[in-house]
């Protein structure tokens, strides 16, 4: 006879944008927007040169945000065929790091992408926040209390 199920661990609560880090790849409080309709998760950034160093596939690439642009090596996990939020299918590079929100890190793929248009640099999609995270979509920043009385931001 089997016993009980065991309780499902609670998820973190996030609003529809938080801050987020990348601490692999040296990038803190990157405001972020919370996207449950986008399947992959995005990085504003801008690749530099494709490589391979020690038999692995690498990225550099270049991120701007907060005046100041951040350049960052990854391994290339892979080059795939992506549909942007407007519907155009673009082929982006892919890299897994670890992504921190509040106080949870995980790893996560992310896409490279051109979103100097959007109001965030960064976009974490379902993927992302699948069995880990729900979203409060009436409320911002509720892992990263400390910008928490911030209204809408852009670096």
């Amino acid at each position: 006879m089997k016993g009980p199920k065991p309780l499902p661990k609670p998820l973190l609560v996030v609003g529809w944008r938080e801050l987020v880090s990348l601490p692999e790849l040296g990038l803190a409080g990157i405001p972020a927007k919370i996207d449950t309709g986008a399947r992959t998760s995005s990085l504003h950034g801008h690749v530099l040169e494709d490589f391979v160093r020690d038999g692995e596939r690498f990225v550099r690439f270049a991120v701007d945000w907060d005046g100041t642009r951040h350049v960052c090596e990854a391994v290339n996990v892979d080059l795939r065929g992506i549909t942007s939020s407007n519907g155009d299918q673009q082929t982006r590079f892919v890299i897994k790091s670890p992504l921190t929100i509040g106080n949870l890190t995980f790893r996560a793929e992310i896409s490279l992408a051109n979103r100097s248009q959007m109001q965030f640099p960064m976009l974490i999609g379902r993927t992302a926040l699948r069995r880990r995270m729900v979203v409060d979509s009436g409320h911002s920043w509720l892992q990263s209390p400390a910008i928490a009385h911030m209204g809408r931001i852009r670096r």
